[in-house]
């Protein structure tokens, strides 16, 4: 999970605001932040002024959310998943998920997040995703799909075929922001172990993909840096 913490990217300021105004919250909402991790997303909503629950069942990455958030009296975390929260009925103005929607049961956590929202309430949810749009990213996504593990890597990217479906009938609406990390080349391999379809470091696979890794970033880097882009999608709407 090192990896994980060290080397993932935050979620930009404006993820809070983008929320507020199209989920409607009044100030001082309680905002539900499930799958919470180790609390990127929550601070997020956090430094925005809302009070935030995170619904975390890992033991170890809800522990290192409550590290990393202990300075913020507004937050607390609970030992709950996506389908059964163990929140109060009508006790949050919002329901939110960044990168864990596609762990989720999709009816199961339609109908708890419907019993934890207020009525007429919204959820959001969320992805950093690996933007193609500049020629080193799309070198990186070269050597990541040479060395990924297709069966892990489908669940996560599933996710997405089953967003319509959990809004439905109601619309949901997209919106991306733009989003980055700076890395020299031990962050960047740190970033690619971090996804948890890559080969793990002691695996045969590791060295060659390390080798190609660092071609990339002696083609690309500038003054021992490169930048990893991203794009921040926000899919919104009203659990009806």
């Amino acid at each position: 999970m090192s990896h994980y913490v060290r080397f993932r990217p935050g979620y930009p300021a404006e993820v809070a605001h983008v929320v507020r105004r199209e989920c409607g919250l009044p100030d001082g909402a309680v905002v539900a932040d499930v799958g919470s991790g180790t609390g990127f997303l929550a601070r997020v909503f956090l430094d925005a002024g809302f009070d935030v629950i995170g619904v975390e069942p890992n033991r170890e990455m809800r522990e290192a959310g409550d590290e990393l958030l202990r300075p913020y009296p507004k937050f607390r975390s609970v030992n709950g998943t996506a389908e059964a929260t163990t929140l109060g009925a009508a006790s949050c103005d919002a329901a939110v998920a960044g990168q864990a929607f596609h762990w989720f049961d999709v009816e199961k956590t339609r109908a708890e997040w419907r019993r934890i929202l207020k009525p007429g309430s919204s959820a959001a949810l969320i992805w950093n995703e690996r933007s193609d749009a500049t020629e080193l990213m799309r070198a990186v996504e070269n050597v990541i799909d040479r060395f990924a593990n297709d069966r892990d890597r489908s669940i996560r990217e599933g996710g997405r075929s089953r967003i319509a479906g959990f809004f439905a009938p109601a619309a949901v609406k997209l919106t991306e922001l733009p989003n980055y990390q700076d890395f020299d080349f031990d962050g960047l391999l740190g970033r690619v172990y971090s996804c948890s379809y890559i080969p793990h470091e002691v695996e045969p696979e590791a060295e060659r993909m390390e080798r190609e890794l660092r071609t990339v970033f002696e083609r690309f880097e500038e003054n021992g840096k490169i930048r990893f882009d991203y794009k921040t999608q926000i899919y919104s709407g009203r659990l009806t």
